[in-house]
């Protein structure tokens, strides 16, 4: 039995893992298709209904830039909303701010890019200016009564400047805790990262910043779900995940999808962790979405199902 041999079973590296579903936003603004909006109304509900508490919804960015976007407040509009839940939507600067606040997100997501060259193709500003930005959202969320939390982009490489000093990570993540987010998320952009540089990151952030970290992986190089399992070791209280692991940066070049949500889930808890989201609705869910998109996704587990595939006899 599993239990009998999981080196992370009846340790004090057993715990809750919380899922963030980012497929609405982070899966959906890669696609070539602009996915219908009753259709990604649907997607948010579906996930929610597997017991997602949080939701990456939608992004507040210039609909020109990232057009499958375009539609957020009309997203926001159309979700039912359920109690303990939260919809986040991904802000860029202020006049993102304003949108959010104005559709009654539950959190923002500021992302502050760590390498200059980066932040002004992705947000016409330095990484400098973008900690200047999310002050500023984080005092204007704080007094609206909203959360607010940073992604460091590219935290584990960058496309353009290439590796990334851990030290100059930290620095940065010291200089966003003292504008007062609820967390600080490290994202592998570019899925360049490998287990041990995660683990090194996610402990010398989370002490630098005493904050609770979270992890935005992509699985551009396959080593996204190893990386995850090395976040949670290392004390990552929260992962993203995308339901089917469709995703990426259109700002990027070869940033290519999300860990799977059914996937990851079957990973942690498996390997003795708790998720609380049901394994088989996220299955179908994924289904749903390739129905959807019109073609096979990158998760696995929506092909082979989970295991064991059916319980023991007794």
């Amino acid at each position: 039995m599993w239990a009998a041999i999981s080196p992370y079973r009846n340790s004090e590296a057993m715990k809750a893992v919380e899922i963030v579903e980012v497929a609405p936003r982070d899966g959906l603004q890669d696609e070539s298709m602009v996915v219908p909006t009753k259709a990604k109304i649907e997607l948010i509900e579906r996930a929610l209904a597997t017991g997602v508490r949080r939701v990456e919804a939608v992004s507040f960015v210039h609909p020109e830039r990232v057009p499958t976007m375009a539609d957020a407040e009309a997203v926001m509009a159309g979700v039912k909303r359920c109690p303990g839940t939260r919809l986040a939507g991904l802000v860029l600067n202020e006049r993102g701010l304003d949108r959010a606040l104005a559709s009654a997100v539950d959190e923002v997501n500021v992302v502050v890019l760590v390498t200059d060259a980066f932040s002004r193709r992705n947000q016409g500003m330095t990484t400098g200016q973008a900690l200047t930005m999310w002050s500023q959202v984080a005092a204007r969320a704080a007094d609206a009564g909203v959360a607010a939390t940073v992604t460091l982009g590219a935290a584990f490489g960058c496309p353009y400047e290439g590796v990334v000093d851990r030290a100059w990570v930290g620095e940065v993540a010291e200089r966003v805790a003292e504008s007062g987010p609820s967390e600080i998320a490290l994202a592998d952009t570019i899925g360049a990262a490998v287990p041990h540089e995660v683990d090194a990151l996610v402990r010398e952030v989370g002490s630098r910043s005493g904050l609770p970290v979270r992890v935005h992986l992509h699985n551009s190089r396959n080593t996204g779900f190893a990386n995850a399992l090395a976040a949670v070791m290392a004390g990552a209280h929260t992962i993203d995940a995308s339901l089917g692991g469709i995703g990426g940066c259109p700002f990027a070049p070869g940033a290519s999808g999300n860990i799977a949500t059914e996937d990851v889930v079957y990973l942690l808890e498996r390997s003795g962790f708790e998720t609380g989201l049901q394994l088989g609705g996220l299955i179908e869910a994924s289904r749903w979405l390739a129905g959807v998109l019109g073609r096979d996704l990158p998760g696995q587990l929506a092909r082979t199902g989970p295991f064991p595939l059916a319980p023991a006899a007794a």
